[in-house]
């Protein structure tokens, strides 16, 4: 499933127009990234938690050519599936 077959099973679901349920992902999403990049965890019950990580710099290797690398520094995002969802898809 893509981003449009979401929105036309959303838009169909909560008995809205296509545009209506784009704007609703897009402000979902536009505000989980909000709250993940000022620190804060998105935990939506039943479905998951969102949350960011520092991954630490490291040497890591070309494997074309085996030659070492040095990987930066980052935040990363995270998310761990809620008892909800983990027993829905088993």
């Amino acid at each position: 499933m893509n981003k449009g077959d979401l929105i036309d099973v959303i838009a169909r679901d909560a008995v809205i127009t296509k545009t209506q349920a784009q704007s609703a992902l897009d402000s979902f999403v536009d505000n989980v990234q909000s709250a993940l990049k000022g620190g804060d965890k998105v935990t939506v019950v039943g479905f998951g938690a969102f949350s960011t990580s520092n991954r630490e710099a490291r040497v890591g290797r070309n494997p074309q050519t085996g030659a070492s690398i040095q990987i930066a520094a980052k935040k990363v995002v995270k998310f761990a599936a809620g008892k909800s969802l983990k027993d829905g898809v088993q």
